[in-house]
């Protein structure tokens, strides 16, 4: 008579199946299901990075690139030398703080305050809304090319509403232009122009974060807190403001990263004129322009290099508020 097998336990690996073979197998499964995605970045990514770090310390121009083989390349640190005792480096290094400090608090305070003045309801909200989207969807060839035609000296309706209404003496050339006086001041005319449209391009990305996490405030708080004789603006900066300050942070942190390593908005334009040259147009310059690919690479990694201890200061800023 046969003895019949007892089943083995629920949760309990049959006999003879070795410990651990379906944790080794369903991490063999997700290793492959992850793979296609691992070899796309590293082709797109990590590839052309690796590139841009060894032609960094290479001597070479693009007209060498067809005729250079692995016994040719030497190691060298004259381009990060030219990079870095060139004038034009640290005025590019200049603007480009400037532009991505304005252009980040700009957009952000904007979109925190269209956020807070679209938040209660009213008759056409939704559409409203919808319309404040318009620019950070509208394709950045589109959008730069309206500005460009309304802000022309010869035929711009800005130029022309200035002349017949606010009584200007001559057109304003908005992107060409690296100082106006206004005033008695003087303006970076140029500048402050790409500016504004970095900031009216860009505003709407904080809008949606910020009226994200106004959904979630509480109003119990702010009820009690108006009922205690709190005014709107005690009540903004007492109990809104805290609660955003999480989406603030990590908004300023991605608007400058983004904002410092600009180039389709200034370049689309002006060009780089105007004393609008920041560091990623002055990249293009020297690859296009100059044809150097040596100094541009190294003038990308110094970038990079740049950009990654901005990065560092943050997380560990995170980190200990998460800490606290």
């Amino acid at each position: 008579m046969t003895a019949l097998s007892t089943p083995p336990a629920p949760g309990r690996a049959p006999r003879g199946a070795r410990p651990g073979g379906r944790a080794r197998q369903e991490d063999i499964q997700g290793r492959l299901l992850v793979s296609p995605t691992v070899v796309v970045v590293g082709l797109v990514v990590l590839l052309p990075f690796l590139a841009v770090v060894v032609l960094a310390f290479q001597d070479l121009r693009l007209i060498d690139i067809p005729r250079i083989t692995p016994a040719d390349l030497e190691v060298t640190f004259d381009n990060f030398a030219t990079v870095l005792s060139s004038a034009g480096f640290w005025t590019a290094l200049r603007t480009t703080v400037v532009y991505a400090t304005a252009t980040t608090l700009g957009a952000i305070v904007a979109g925190v305050a269209v956020a807070l003045a679209l938040r209660r309801p009213f008759p056409g909200r939704g559409l409203v809304r919808g319309l404040v989207l318009v620019p950070y969807v509208l394709p950045v060839v589109a959008a730069a090319t309206i500005w460009r035609t309304s802000l022309d000296t010869q035929y711009g309706v800005v130029n022309a509403f200035g002349r017949q209404v606010l009584g200007w003496e001559a057109p304003l050339a908005f992107l060409s232009s690296a100082g106006h006086e206004i005033g008695g001041v003087t303006v970076p005319l140029a500048l402050t122009t790409v500016i504004a449209f970095e900031i009216w391009k860009t505003f709407p990305l904080a809008f949606l974060f910020v009226t994200a996490r106004l959904q979630a405030v509480p109003g119990d708080l702010e009820e009690a807190a108006s009922i205690d004789g709190a005014s709107a603006l005690q009540r903004f900066w007492y109990i809104v403001l805290p609660q955003l300050r999480g989406v603030v942070a990590l908004l300023i942190v991605l608007r400058f990263l983004w904002s410092f390593q600009s180039f389709n908005d200034i370049y689309l334009l002006t060009g780089g004129a105007g004393g609008t040259e920041v560091l990623a147009v002055r990249v293009y310059e020297e690859l296009i322009t100059r044809a150097n690919i040596g100094t541009a690479s190294a003038l990308g990694l110094v970038m990079t290099v740049l950009l990654s201890v901005l990065l560092v200061l943050y997380v560990r800023m995170a980190r200990k508020e998460q800490s606290a």
